[in-house]
């Protein structure tokens, strides 16, 4: 004796199980790949988040400030860094 209705699923039964469950497993893999890049994301810094690099004055300057250069070797090499070369006359 059989319980349910009919001769069984038709063929709009078969096309909307094979619908939902195409829908269902796209969703799954959409919502796994959004966690993944989620998470991906906000693990990294930010470009525009980043401190600004000094340019090369201000690191000649800090050099100078820690006594890594003297003050003849900063002028030259800052002379250097401007474009317009320096004389070494008077020592």
């Amino acid at each position: 004796m059989m319980y349910w209705y009919g001769n069984g699923m038709s063929g709009w039964g078969y096309a909307l199980m094979t619908v939902s469950m195409v829908l269902f497993w796209g969703l799954v893999i959409f919502g796994v790949v959004a966690l993944i890049r989620y998470l991906t994301r906000t693990s990294q810094r930010p470009e525009h988040d980043a401190t600004p690099r000094p340019t090369p004055e201000q690191l000649l300057a800090e050099r100078f400030a820690r006594g890594e250069i003297d003050e003849q070797e900063y002028h030259s090499r800052l002379a250097a860094l401007r474009g317009s070369p320096r004389s070494t006359t008077g020592s």
